[in-house]
């Protein structure tokens, strides 16, 4: 007990003295002693200066400069690891319990007491191996049908309907990702920043479709933004036969040309793949488009939807020229048949001479997709090929043969016909 009471008498000695240079220096009565301050004094180093996210990105982000050069990419990167995950409040190397922190205070009728728990020697070893299996690098893995344009990329996916705006609900709609890009935008206070703009089509696939523009800090904001607005701005097409257009129409958004045509059932869509999404999302099922110039997606895009817009009707059509719209088709052997009829017809004077009757060049706007010419194989002006054909002469007859000179020259012909080509007799049946 004594020696308690000594080893406290040090402790008490200094405190009072302590004390007694605080009152004096309150009273102000010797000027010579030196005041003291009792704020806590914390020791600030890089380490606990900035936040765990800023820490990490010195570490694994790329300079601009690097970033250009395609540094940073890869597996092989340093990723985030997140160091809190696997930690559990009130344990540590030493297994306690705590209680009111790891534990209830009062378990049942027990009060709990402050206590050591058996060690667990596998802890270090399970959190280091939960911190390496962070680092890997993980591809999403998709099936076939909701893969996109470019394997698990956005464009191309689905992203299911708009968004319900009060009672109506967008029941049967699909919402297909047509662009999603990211956009570097310098400014005066905040310097460099990233924004994400996406493009997306959404139709129920009879008829009613929209597209709309999203742009937000986030890709998943950006896209949710473009889809509520194309459910917002939906525009009905009438689909001719449930299966195709109208009839042919030229189209043209800045210095993009399109050119599309209507084409029989069971033809499918030979198109861009941005129309044909479209064309899915409107519920066309035949068509084909060609294009030229400009190949800017948002571009395509409208231009596409403009010229579904000013298609016509075959009555609309008979109308503005006031003449019957007549229509010839190969399974019907080329039989006319009256498709539309105007109210009030013109006669054969009343037309001028340089009006344009043709039905394709009216609807084109007099415009003709290029075509461009088809070069002989250089093979053909050698003198080895004059022998192979007159070697397979005698074989023209044969079924292999002829099929192959059906599909390459589109008859059965002899090796000497394109130089000394027969005069063709139409028989008169």
């Amino acid at each position: 007990m004594c020696s308690k009471l000594l080893s406290m008498r040090s402790l008490i000695q200094p405190t009072n003295a302590i004390l007694r240079q605080v009152l004096i220096c309150q009273n102000k009565t010797t000027p010579n002693l030196k005041t003291f301050t009792t704020s806590p004094v914390t020791c600030v180093n890089f380490f606990n200066k900035l936040p765990a996210e800023k820490l990490w990105k010195s570490v694994t982000s790329v300079s601009n400069a690097g970033a250009k050069k395609g540094r940073g990419k890869g597996a092989g990167r340093i990723r985030i690891r997140d160091l809190n995950r696997g930690q559990v409040i009130g344990v540590g190397k030493i297994n306690m319990l705590w209680p009111g922190l790891s534990a209830p205070v009062i378990r049942g009728r027990e009060l709990l007491k402050q206590q050591r728990l058996p060690d667990d020697p596998d802890r270090m070893e399970k959190i280091i191996q939960l911190r390496d299996s962070m680092t890997k690098f993980r591809r999403i893995r998709l099936s076939p049908i909701e893969r996109g344009w470019s394997g698990s990329r956005m464009p191309g996916r689905s992203i299911g309907a708009p968004d319900p705006i009060g009672e109506d609900v967008f029941t049967g709609f699909d919402t297909k990702v047509l662009q999603l890009r990211s956009l570097l935008i310098m400014k005066g206070s905040l310097g460099r920043t990233r924004n994400y703009q996406a493009m997306v089509v959404t139709g129920n696939g009879q008829g009613l479709a929209g597209f709309g523009l999203g742009r937000a800090k986030e890709a998943p904001a950006a896209l949710r933004k473009a889809k509520n607005r194309a459910g917002q701005k939906l525009m009905h097409f009438e689909i001719y036969n449930g299966h195709t257009i109208f009839h042919d129409f030229y189209t043209a958004f800045g210095k993009t040309k399109i050119f599309v045509q209507k084409k029989n059932e069971g033809y499918g869509l030979k198109c861009h793949r941005a129309i044909k999404e479209i064309c899915q999302a409107i519920g066309i099922k035949d068509l084909r488009a060609k294009m030229e110039g400009s190949n800017n997606l948002q571009h395509i895009v409208k231009a596409f939807f403009i010229g579904l817009l000013q298609q016509r009707s075959h009555q609309q059509l008979a109308e503005e020229k006031k003449l019957h719209l007549v229509e010839y088709r190969a399974e019907n052997e080329y039989f006319p048949k009256v498709v539309a009829s105007p109210s009030e017809v013109r006669t054969k004077e009343e037309i001028p001479k340089d009006e344009t009757l043709d039905f394709t060049q009216y609807v084109m706007n007099d415009k003709v997709i290029l075509k461009k010419k088809k070069f002989p194989p250089f093979y053909e002006s050698m003198p080895h090929y004059k022998l192979h054909l007159k070697k397979y002469e005698k074989y023209r007859n044969h079924e292999k043969i002829r099929l192959n000179l059906k599909s390459e020259y589109g008859e059965v012909k002899s090796f000497l016909t394109d130089k000394y080509p027969e005069e063709k007799v139409e028989t008169e049946t």
